[in-house]
């Protein structure tokens, strides 16, 4: 064990000494092709300006790209799509219950195999950022929820069967709402195993006895299975950072001095495992020394207060592409625009090392995903849920990389200077004195007003909120509100093969009475703590004797049964009709059930059956958390109201069909199905067969019809689906559910859904998706492609003939353009997918770019007046943009 006191002084040292060298990567050429130097052992160590590896200083790209939430089929394009993106590092958390779900069995095989990833990762020549946690949030499974505060007060207002009611609850209640609020649009995970919960006397993430035994063993475990792989860049690996715990500082007061005591802890730990690499913490402003503290964010370059000390380099640990979504929400966006203008910014402002949260969200497979989190991870991503690029996203940062690396001799060797214009406008110049090295960052900060800066005898145009990056302090080479790169629309085009058996099956599950469950507990067991995260679902039943003398003699006087629930959802039964369901939404776990009922006189048979939608994933106190019925009452009756919260209840985890297994080809023999006719019972599971879609592209299955429950492929699950969870749109949040092609055979393939709400598969459809509609839309304003230049001998140099806006166009997957949609040069309006003639087109347009395009895989069309306006006959004069949308197919395509 290294002390902590020894590791900075050899830090300290370390710098002091590269300092003195010139340790800046000569790449004059800025071939950015993204490859590092596989197999070689590294020094990784760093001062107030960057890391520095191998003796060299690098202006660091990073992409979280998650292996658990891919297939590995996917993972060697998902990453040769990110190096060509520009990126030079990968990031991924270590999921710590996908890893360990029993104490002591370790899991490391299929997609969660994490040193075959990271070890595909160093292949295609990137590095890697490991954030081992052992807390990750990420809206993972055990991970991270807001606001969480109402299950904390019902548990210190009622307790719960094992916990009853305490002080400390309202502790924990105050914490988070007084934290959590502030982590909105975090998007890490959390990831801790269920069976932790269940380890006596147990407070997760505190100066805790039990908990830091754990994480003690599970770091030391996951970080010897790397150091195993010759793994970490002093053995020759890619890892040049790792990361220990994430984002305490939201929950740290709420422990008072133990958490601080247990930031102390954590860090000692992560030092003492000696691996060579430096450590960061995640909106960790009290970071420990030598533990570099990193923001995250949508803004680090003006949010981020720095290091703190100033030895420290300024780290991005997570930069949203986008919001994470949960069912319930309605469709949300982060611009391309806005993330390049963040990058930029950030990089002008001595930043060494932004990741991109998310690079590739992916899919939340199974029963993975946090509380009421959808089963698409941040599909808005620059490489959507399928694996495709989204454009403008994908491109447009690409392009910012590109003119950030020909600032990268400037960068790194120069002092910057600061030229304030006003509240808005500033520029900011790195330049070596006595050398030809400099470069200007020049920003308007205004959204709404465009700006013509002044500086140094030139004028400088700039968009509203946007920023121009000049390597040589005089060339404007990109904007980041200007995107010249190529945009595109994502398409869902039905496949045949798959959609010509249409005939479905049904089985439905029995409901249990209290005869067949009878009272195992007097109240109703809490379901976190039933259920053990090994199924979302479980059974309550109770009984209830009712006389003539209880029903009300008015016909308009019904029985109401009330239940109140700590969430996330239930279906209700009564002696086997179902009444009804609810849930409660990820802001508001807590809902009350309220439905007229029609009660028998005799014994009546009340059966609930109470779900999860994810566990929670973050907030203090994450062990005291509850869910399921708390309140059972029937009103209207003439003898008053009836509780029946403390009536005696039974209980059964899961349902038949699950423990039977019969979403796979072996389980759905061991039940009878039934043909499906119309809409079916609630809690009913359809299944069909299907033929494998054509080609080679991604597959989705749009859920219209159906309600909420889950799908599986083959026998395995691709996620929870929640279609009658409509949006303030109107609209199910999700609709269309990811099947990887690996889940999928050669011809015929098992679809089998469990749908807990009255339905019917009728409508189901399974779709092929591509993204082959490409377009792009320029404006004279807008710059030159950056490709446009390279820097030699420390000079900028154009590598084109002649320097103007083009419009770049190319198709995916070596396909070619085989159709021009749309072409417009004049006033053309809308976007990719619905664009429309304005107020005037040149005739010829579209002749032009089918001569420039049609049958190439790639092509660029300039924006040059004298191609589409003859003989000076310019119908629209003034201001000119061009708009093109084509369309691109395998040659010979039989799809």
């Amino acid at each position: 064990m290294l002390p902590l006191k020894v590791f900075v002084i050899f830090i300290t040292v370390s710098l002091a000494i590269a300092s003195t060298k010139d340790i800046v990567e000569d790449n004059n050429n800025n071939n950015n092709d993204g490859k590092i130097s596989n197999n070689k052992k590294k020094t990784v160590t760093y001062d107030g300006r960057s890391l520095i590896i191998n003796g060299k200083r690098e202006l660091l790209f990073s992409g979280s790209i998650h292996y658990t939430r891919s297939t590995p089929e996917m993972w060697p394009e998902l990453l040769d799509k990110a190096r060509k993106g520009g990126l030079n590092v990968i990031q991924t958390y270590v999921f710590w219950n996908a890893h360990e779900t029993e104490k002591g069995k370790f899991n490391f095989e299929g997609q969660y195999d994490l040193v075959k990833f990271i070890k595909l990762v160093h292949e295609k020549g990137m590095y890697v950022t490991l954030r081992v946690g052992p807390f990750i949030q990420a809206e993972w499974n055990h991970g991270y929820t807001i606001p969480t505060y109402i299950n904390v007060l019902f548990s210190y207002f009622f307790g719960s069967p094992t916990n009853p009611p305490t002080y400390g609850g309202i502790v924990i209640a105050v914490a988070n709402m007084l934290w959590q609020p502030n982590a909105a649009n975090c998007s890490c995970q959390c990831g801790l195993p269920y069976w932790l919960r269940d380890v006596p006397d147990i407070i997760f993430r505190s100066n805790n006895g039990p908990f830091k035994k754990h994480m003690k063993d599970y770091v030391s475990a996951i970080i010897g299975r790397v150091r195993e792989a010759n793994l970490f860049a002093p053995q020759g690996g890619p890892i040049i950072l790792a990361q220990i715990e994430n984002e305490y500082n939201h929950i740290q007061l709420a422990y008072d001095a133990e958490g601080d005591n247990y930031v102390q802890w954590a860090a000692k730990l992560a030092v003492s495992m000696d691996i060579g690499v430096p450590w960061i913490m995640c909106k960790q402003t009290d970071a420990p020394d030598p533990v570099i503290n990193a923001c995250n964010g949508r803004h680090c370059g003006d949010t981020f207060t720095g290091p703190n000390k100033p030895y420290k380099p300024s780290i991005w640990t997570e930069n949203w592409t986008a919001q994470y979504r949960v069912f319930g929400d309605p469709p949300s966006q982060r611009s391309a625009e806005d993330i390049a203008f963040s990058i930029a910014r950030f990089f002008s402002k001595n930043g060494c090392l932004a990741n991109y949260y998310m690079y590739h969200g992916g899919t939340n497979f199974g029963r993975t995903s946090s509380a009421f989190s959808t089963t698409r991870y941040y599909d808005e991503a620059p490489l959507d849920e399928f694996g495709l690029q989204r454009e403008p996203k994908w491109s447009h940062l690409r392009d910012v990389h590109k003119a950030l690396n020909l600032c990268k001799k400037a960068l790194l060797t120069s002092q910057s200077s600061v030229i304030k214009l006003s509240q808005f406008h500033e520029i900011i110049v790195y330049e070596k004195p006595g050398s030809d090295v400099c470069s200007a960052f020049i920003t308007n900060n205004h959204t709404k007003t465009p700006a013509t800066l002044k500086f140094r005898g030139l004028d400088y145009y700039l968009p509203p909120r946007s920023i121009s990056i000049l390597p040589d302090c005089k060339t404007v080479v990109f904007n980041s509100q200007n995107i010249v790169s190529q945009h595109n629309s994502r398409n869902y085009k039905k496949s045949k093969a798959a959609n010509d058996n249409l005939k479905w099956e049904v089985f439905s599950e029995s409901i249990p009475t209290f005869k067949q469950l009878p009272a195992k507990e007097k109240n109703p067991a809490e379901l976190y703590s039933m259920l053990k995260d090994t199924t979302d679902y479980a059974w309550y039943t109770t009984g209830v004797e009712l006389g003539p003398e209880d029903f009300p003699k008015k016909n308009e006087i019904s029985p109401v049964l009330r239940i109140m629930s700590l969430g996330h959802s239930m279906l209700v039964f009564v002696n086997g009709e179902y009444i009804g369901s609810g849930h409660g939404s990820h802001e508001e776990k807590t809902f009350e059930f309220q439905k007229t009922v029609k009660f028998n006189v005799g014994v009546n048979h009340i059966s609930i059956l109470a779900a999860t939608v994810g566990l929670p994933d973050s907030g203090a106190y994450m062990e005291h958390r509850y869910a399921g019925p708390k309140s059972i009452t029937i009103l209207g009756l003439n003898s008053g109201t009836v509780d029946l919260t403390h009536n005696g209840w039974g209980n059964q985890v899961g349902l038949h069909g699950e423990k039977n297994r019969i979403f796979s080809e072996e389980g759905s023999k061991k039940v009878q199905w039934k043909e499906a006719r119309g809409k079916g019972k609630a809690l009913s599971w359809y299944k069909r067969t299907f033929g494998t879609p054509e080609g080679r592209g991604p597959v989705a299955i749009k859920m219209h019809g159906m309600g909420k429950g889950m799908i599986w492929v083959n026998g395995l699950s691709i996620g929870r689906h929640w279609m009658s969870y409509l949006s303030p749109l109107g609209q199910p949040t999700q609709a269309d559910y990811h099947i990887p092609r690996a889940f999928l055979k050669e011809k015929e393939n098992l679809l089998v859904i469990l749908e807990e709400e009255e339905a019917s598969p009728e409508n189901i459809t399974i779709l092929r998706v591509d993204r082959d509609t490409i377009c792009s839309f320029i404006t004279e304003n807008h710059p030159p492609n950056v490709k446009s230049w390279e820097s030699k001998g420390m000079k900028l140099t154009a590598v084109v003939d002649k320097l103007r806006p083009e419009a770049y166009l190319k198709c995916p997957n070596h396909k070619t353009i085989v159709g021009v949609e749309f072409a417009s040069y004049g006033d053309p309006v809308g976007f990719c997918g619905s664009f429309s003639l304005g107020k005037c087109n040149a005739p010829n347009t579209k002749q032009i770019v089918e001569q420039h395009c049609l049958g190439k895989e790639y092509c660029s069309v300039p924006l040059d007046k004298p191609i589409f306006i003859r003989n000076n006959e310019d119908g629209c004069p003034g201001f000119k943009s061009l708009a093109i949308q084509v369309s691109c197919a395998t040659r010979n395509s039989k799809e």
